[in-house]
Protein backbone atom coordinates (compact mmCIF):
# COMPACT_ATOMS: atom_id res chain seq x y z
CA UNK A 1 0.00 0.00 0.00
CA UNK A 2 1.30 3.47 -0.83
CA UNK A 3 1.85 5.57 2.27
CA UNK A 4 -0.11 8.79 2.36
CA UNK A 5 1.18 12.20 3.41
CA UNK A 6 -0.44 13.00 6.79
CA UNK A 7 0.26 16.69 6.25
CA UNK A 8 -2.42 16.67 3.51
CA UNK A 9 -5.26 15.40 5.69
CA UNK A 10 -7.91 17.98 6.57
CA UNK A 11 -11.49 17.75 7.85
CA UNK A 12 -13.77 20.81 7.83
CA UNK A 13 -10.73 22.98 7.25
CA UNK A 14 -8.80 21.60 10.22
CA UNK A 15 -5.50 19.84 9.64
CA UNK A 16 -5.57 16.49 11.42
CA UNK A 17 -2.76 15.70 13.84
CA UNK A 18 -0.22 13.63 11.83
CA UNK A 19 0.69 11.49 14.83
CA UNK A 20 -2.91 10.27 15.10
CA UNK A 21 -3.17 9.16 11.46
CA UNK A 22 -2.55 5.64 10.20
CA UNK A 23 -3.25 3.51 7.14
CA UNK A 24 -6.38 1.39 6.96
CA UNK A 25 -5.73 -2.33 7.32
CA UNK A 26 -5.55 -3.61 3.76
CA UNK A 27 -7.39 -6.74 2.62
CA UNK A 28 -7.61 -8.51 -0.73
CA UNK A 29 -10.14 -10.84 -2.29
CA UNK A 30 -7.42 -13.49 -2.41
CA UNK A 31 -7.47 -13.62 1.41
CA UNK A 32 -9.36 -16.59 2.82
CA UNK A 33 -13.02 -16.14 3.71
CA UNK A 34 -12.27 -17.03 7.34
CA UNK A 35 -9.58 -14.35 7.47
CA UNK A 36 -11.85 -11.69 5.98
CA UNK A 37 -14.72 -12.54 8.32
CA UNK A 38 -12.44 -12.54 11.36
CA UNK A 39 -10.94 -9.19 10.37
CA UNK A 40 -14.38 -7.66 9.98
CA UNK A 41 -15.47 -8.94 13.38
CA UNK A 42 -12.30 -7.55 14.95
CA UNK A 43 -12.11 -4.13 13.28
CA UNK A 44 -15.67 -3.76 11.92
CA UNK A 45 -14.37 -2.80 8.50
CA UNK A 46 -12.69 -4.35 5.47
CA UNK A 47 -10.61 -2.23 3.12
CA UNK A 48 -10.56 -4.28 -0.07
CA UNK A 49 -8.16 -3.45 -2.86
CA UNK A 50 -8.91 -3.77 -6.58
CA UNK A 51 -12.43 -5.17 -6.28
CA UNK A 52 -13.59 -3.73 -9.62
CA UNK A 53 -11.71 -3.68 -12.95
CA UNK A 54 -10.49 -0.27 -14.04
CA UNK A 55 -12.61 -0.47 -17.20
CA UNK A 56 -15.82 -0.71 -15.19
CA UNK A 57 -14.81 2.23 -13.02
CA UNK A 58 -13.96 4.32 -16.08
CA UNK A 59 -17.40 3.55 -17.52
CA UNK A 60 -19.04 4.83 -14.31
CA UNK A 61 -17.00 8.03 -14.43
CA UNK A 62 -17.91 8.69 -18.06
CA UNK A 63 -21.58 8.03 -17.34
CA UNK A 64 -21.90 10.17 -14.20
CA UNK A 65 -19.61 13.01 -15.24
CA UNK A 66 -21.27 13.04 -18.64
CA UNK A 67 -24.64 13.70 -17.02
CA UNK A 68 -23.16 16.46 -14.86
CA UNK A 69 -21.50 17.96 -17.93
CA UNK A 70 -24.98 18.21 -19.51
CA UNK A 71 -25.99 20.65 -16.77
CA UNK A 72 -22.75 22.61 -17.01
CA UNK A 73 -21.15 21.49 -13.74
CA UNK A 74 -18.34 19.36 -15.10
CA UNK A 75 -15.65 19.97 -17.68
CA UNK A 76 -14.82 16.57 -19.12
CA UNK A 77 -11.15 15.68 -19.57
CA UNK A 78 -11.35 12.11 -20.78
CA UNK A 79 -13.11 10.35 -17.91
CA UNK A 80 -11.96 12.95 -15.38
CA UNK A 81 -14.38 15.45 -13.95
CA UNK A 82 -13.27 19.00 -13.21
CA UNK A 83 -15.72 21.40 -11.60
CA UNK A 84 -16.64 24.39 -13.78
CA UNK A 85 -17.90 26.55 -10.93
CA UNK A 86 -21.32 26.96 -12.55
CA UNK A 87 -24.51 24.91 -12.76
CA UNK A 88 -27.68 24.82 -14.84
CA UNK A 89 -29.13 21.88 -12.94
CA UNK A 90 -32.08 23.81 -11.55
CA UNK A 91 -33.27 24.26 -15.14
CA UNK A 92 -33.86 20.55 -15.82
CA UNK A 93 -37.57 20.09 -16.62
CA UNK A 94 -38.00 16.92 -14.57
CA UNK A 95 -36.84 18.57 -11.33
CA UNK A 96 -33.77 17.96 -9.17
CA UNK A 97 -35.00 14.76 -7.51
CA UNK A 98 -35.95 13.01 -10.74
CA UNK A 99 -32.74 14.15 -12.40
CA UNK A 100 -30.64 12.74 -9.58
CA UNK A 101 -32.61 9.50 -9.51
CA UNK A 102 -31.86 9.00 -13.21
CA UNK A 103 -28.15 9.64 -12.62
CA UNK A 104 -28.14 7.29 -9.62
CA UNK A 105 -29.81 4.54 -11.64
CA UNK A 106 -27.36 4.68 -14.54
CA UNK A 107 -26.54 1.34 -16.15
CA UNK A 108 -22.75 1.53 -15.72
CA UNK A 109 -23.06 2.68 -12.11
CA UNK A 110 -25.52 -0.04 -11.12
CA UNK A 111 -23.46 -2.76 -12.82
CA UNK A 112 -20.77 -1.94 -10.26
CA UNK A 113 -22.69 -0.85 -7.16
CA UNK A 114 -25.25 -3.68 -7.37
CA UNK A 115 -23.49 -6.05 -9.76
CA UNK A 116 -22.32 -9.66 -9.51
CA UNK A 117 -18.80 -8.85 -8.29
CA UNK A 118 -19.90 -7.04 -5.13
CA UNK A 119 -22.77 -9.51 -4.66
CA UNK A 120 -20.25 -12.34 -4.48
CA UNK A 121 -18.11 -10.38 -2.01
CA UNK A 122 -21.05 -9.67 0.28
CA UNK A 123 -22.40 -13.24 0.18
CA UNK A 124 -18.93 -14.43 1.08
CA UNK A 125 -18.46 -11.94 3.92
CA UNK A 126 -21.85 -12.63 5.50
CA UNK A 127 -21.76 -16.36 4.83
CA UNK A 128 -25.25 -16.37 3.35
CA UNK A 129 -27.23 -14.78 0.48
CA UNK A 130 -27.34 -10.99 0.73
CA UNK A 131 -29.33 -8.17 -0.79
CA UNK A 132 -28.52 -4.51 -1.41
CA UNK A 133 -30.79 -1.56 -0.74
CA UNK A 134 -31.88 -0.06 -4.07
CA UNK A 135 -31.45 3.46 -2.70
CA UNK A 136 -27.95 4.55 -3.63
CA UNK A 137 -25.98 7.48 -2.25
CA UNK A 138 -23.86 8.83 -5.11
CA UNK A 139 -21.39 11.47 -3.99
CA UNK A 140 -19.58 13.85 -6.33
CA UNK A 141 -17.51 16.09 -4.05
CA UNK A 142 -15.95 19.32 -5.28
CA UNK A 143 -13.04 21.11 -3.61
CA UNK A 144 -13.85 22.14 -0.07
CA UNK A 145 -16.43 19.39 0.51
CA UNK A 146 -16.20 16.84 3.30
CA UNK A 147 -18.36 14.75 5.60
CA UNK A 148 -18.56 15.21 9.38
CA UNK A 149 -17.96 12.17 11.54
CA UNK A 150 -21.09 10.09 12.12
CA UNK A 151 -22.47 6.60 12.65
CA UNK A 152 -24.77 5.08 10.04
CA UNK A 153 -27.05 3.28 12.51
CA UNK A 154 -29.58 6.13 13.02
CA UNK A 155 -30.35 6.14 9.30
CA UNK A 156 -30.41 2.49 8.31
CA UNK A 157 -30.91 0.21 11.32
CA UNK A 158 -34.72 0.01 11.28
CA UNK A 159 -34.85 -3.19 9.21
CA UNK A 160 -32.07 -5.69 9.82
CA UNK A 161 -29.57 -5.38 12.65
CA UNK A 162 -26.90 -6.87 10.35
CA UNK A 163 -26.66 -4.06 7.79
CA UNK A 164 -23.28 -2.86 6.53
CA UNK A 165 -22.21 0.00 4.28
CA UNK A 166 -20.23 -0.54 1.08
CA UNK A 167 -18.28 2.56 0.01
CA UNK A 168 -16.74 2.44 -3.48
CA UNK A 169 -14.06 4.67 -5.01
CA UNK A 170 -14.80 5.56 -8.64
CA UNK A 171 -11.32 6.72 -9.49
CA UNK A 172 -8.07 7.24 -7.62
CA UNK A 173 -8.77 9.25 -4.45
CA UNK A 174 -5.57 10.26 -2.65
CA UNK A 175 -5.99 11.81 0.78
CA UNK A 176 -5.90 15.35 -0.61
CA UNK A 177 -9.06 14.60 -2.63
CA UNK A 178 -11.17 13.57 0.35
CA UNK A 179 -11.50 9.78 0.73
CA UNK A 180 -13.20 8.03 3.62
CA UNK A 181 -11.72 8.14 7.13
CA UNK A 182 -12.69 5.90 10.05
CA UNK A 183 -12.14 6.31 13.77
CA UNK A 184 -10.46 3.13 14.89
CA UNK A 185 -12.24 1.11 17.61
CA UNK A 186 -15.09 3.64 17.66
CA UNK A 187 -17.61 0.79 17.94
CA UNK A 188 -16.34 0.58 21.52
CA UNK A 189 -17.42 4.17 22.30
CA UNK A 190 -20.49 3.01 24.22
CA UNK A 191 -21.75 6.51 25.02
CA UNK A 192 -21.66 7.65 21.39
CA UNK A 193 -22.98 4.37 19.97
CA UNK A 194 -25.91 4.33 22.40
CA UNK A 195 -26.72 7.95 21.64
CA UNK A 196 -26.81 7.20 17.92
CA UNK A 197 -28.98 4.14 18.45
CA UNK A 198 -31.49 6.10 20.55
CA UNK A 199 -32.60 8.11 17.52
CA UNK A 200 -36.26 7.60 16.59
CA UNK A 201 -36.00 5.43 13.47
CA UNK A 202 -39.71 5.92 12.74
CA UNK A 203 -39.39 9.68 12.51
CA UNK A 204 -39.72 11.29 9.07
CA UNK A 205 -37.12 13.88 10.08
CA UNK A 206 -33.46 13.48 9.21
CA UNK A 207 -31.74 13.05 12.61
CA UNK A 208 -28.87 15.34 13.49
CA UNK A 209 -26.22 12.77 14.31
CA UNK A 210 -23.04 14.36 13.03
CA UNK A 211 -20.21 14.95 15.48
CA UNK A 212 -19.10 18.53 15.05
CA UNK A 213 -16.05 18.35 17.32
CA UNK A 214 -12.43 18.33 16.16
CA UNK A 215 -11.65 14.75 14.99
CA UNK A 216 -8.09 14.98 16.31
CA UNK A 217 -9.27 15.98 19.78
CA UNK A 218 -11.80 13.16 19.76
CA UNK A 219 -9.19 10.56 18.76
CA UNK A 220 -6.69 11.88 21.31
CA UNK A 221 -9.24 11.83 24.12
CA UNK A 222 -10.24 8.24 23.28
CA UNK A 223 -6.70 6.96 22.72
CA UNK A 224 -7.34 5.77 19.15
CA UNK A 225 -6.14 6.44 15.63
CA UNK A 226 -7.77 8.04 12.61
CA UNK A 227 -7.40 5.69 9.65
CA UNK A 228 -7.53 6.43 5.95
CA UNK A 229 -5.59 5.64 2.78
CA UNK A 230 -4.77 6.71 -0.74
CA UNK A 231 -7.70 4.93 -2.40
CA UNK A 232 -7.32 3.61 -5.93
CA UNK A 233 -10.01 3.17 -8.58
CA UNK A 234 -12.09 0.11 -7.76
CA UNK A 235 -11.19 -0.05 -4.05
CA UNK A 236 -13.99 -0.72 -1.58
CA UNK A 237 -14.39 -0.28 2.16
CA UNK A 238 -17.13 -2.20 3.94
CA UNK A 239 -18.00 -1.12 7.48
CA UNK A 240 -20.56 -1.63 10.22
CA UNK A 241 -23.34 0.67 11.38
CA UNK A 242 -21.39 1.38 14.58
CA UNK A 243 -18.07 2.49 13.11
CA UNK A 244 -17.58 6.24 13.30
CA UNK A 245 -16.53 7.64 9.93
CA UNK A 246 -16.51 10.68 7.67
CA UNK A 247 -14.51 11.97 4.75
CA UNK A 248 -11.50 14.20 4.44
CA UNK A 249 -11.73 17.59 2.73
CA UNK A 250 -11.31 17.56 -1.02
CA UNK A 251 -8.32 19.88 -1.36
CA UNK A 252 -7.75 19.29 -5.07
CA UNK A 253 -5.92 22.34 -6.46
CA UNK A 254 -7.29 21.88 -10.00
CA UNK A 255 -10.97 21.37 -9.18
CA UNK A 256 -10.95 17.57 -9.54
CA UNK A 257 -14.28 16.13 -8.38
CA UNK A 258 -14.08 13.10 -6.11
CA UNK A 259 -16.62 10.42 -7.03
CA UNK A 260 -17.82 7.66 -4.71
CA UNK A 261 -20.99 5.87 -3.70
CA UNK A 262 -22.27 4.09 -0.65
CA UNK A 263 -24.88 1.34 -0.57
CA UNK A 264 -26.30 -0.64 2.34
CA UNK A 265 -26.17 -4.47 2.19
CA UNK A 266 -27.75 -7.04 4.50
CA UNK A 267 -28.67 -10.72 4.70
CA UNK A 268 -31.51 -11.47 2.29
CA UNK A 269 -33.32 -13.40 5.03
CA UNK A 270 -33.67 -10.30 7.24
CA UNK A 271 -36.45 -7.68 7.01
CA UNK A 272 -35.62 -4.86 4.59
CA UNK A 273 -36.49 -1.25 5.45
CA UNK A 274 -39.13 -0.27 2.83
CA UNK A 275 -37.78 3.27 2.71
CA UNK A 276 -34.76 2.12 0.73
CA UNK A 277 -36.08 -0.41 -1.79
CA UNK A 278 -38.11 -0.34 -4.99
CA UNK A 279 -38.04 1.65 -8.22
CA UNK A 280 -38.96 4.83 -6.34
CA UNK A 281 -37.61 4.43 -2.80
CA UNK A 282 -38.93 7.17 -0.48
CA UNK A 283 -35.64 7.52 1.39
CA UNK A 284 -35.19 8.68 4.97
CA UNK A 285 -37.67 11.58 4.86
CA UNK A 286 -40.03 10.40 2.12
CA UNK A 287 -38.72 12.87 -0.46
CA UNK A 288 -36.91 10.19 -2.48
CA UNK A 289 -33.72 11.11 -4.28
CA UNK A 290 -34.60 14.77 -3.93
CA UNK A 291 -33.62 14.66 -0.23
CA UNK A 292 -30.00 13.79 -0.98
CA UNK A 293 -27.21 16.32 -1.00
CA UNK A 294 -26.13 14.81 -4.31
CA UNK A 295 -29.37 16.13 -5.85
CA UNK A 296 -28.30 19.71 -5.15
CA UNK A 297 -26.26 21.69 -7.69
CA UNK A 298 -22.52 21.41 -7.13
CA UNK A 299 -22.38 25.20 -6.81
CA UNK A 300 -24.22 25.15 -3.47
CA UNK A 301 -22.23 25.46 -0.24
CA UNK A 302 -23.03 22.40 1.88
CA UNK A 303 -21.36 19.54 3.69
CA UNK A 304 -22.07 15.98 2.69
CA UNK A 305 -23.40 13.33 5.05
Amino acid sequence: MSEFDPQRCFMQGRQLSPELLANLTESRLSDSTDELQKRFRTEQYLFLKNVFPKGQVEAVRREVFGRLAEVGEIKLEGSNGVFTGVSHRTEVPEGLGEFWKSVSQGTALRSVSHGPLIQKVMDRLMGEPTVAHDYLFLRPAVSGRSTHLHYDSPFFARGSDRIVTVWTAYGDIPVEQGPLLVVDRSFEFTDLVEASQSVDYDSSDTPLVQLMQDPSKLALSRGVQLKTANFEAGDVIIFSMTLLHGSLDNCSPNGQVRLSSDVRWQPAADPVDPRYVGDNPPGTTGAGYGELNGAKPLTLDWHQR
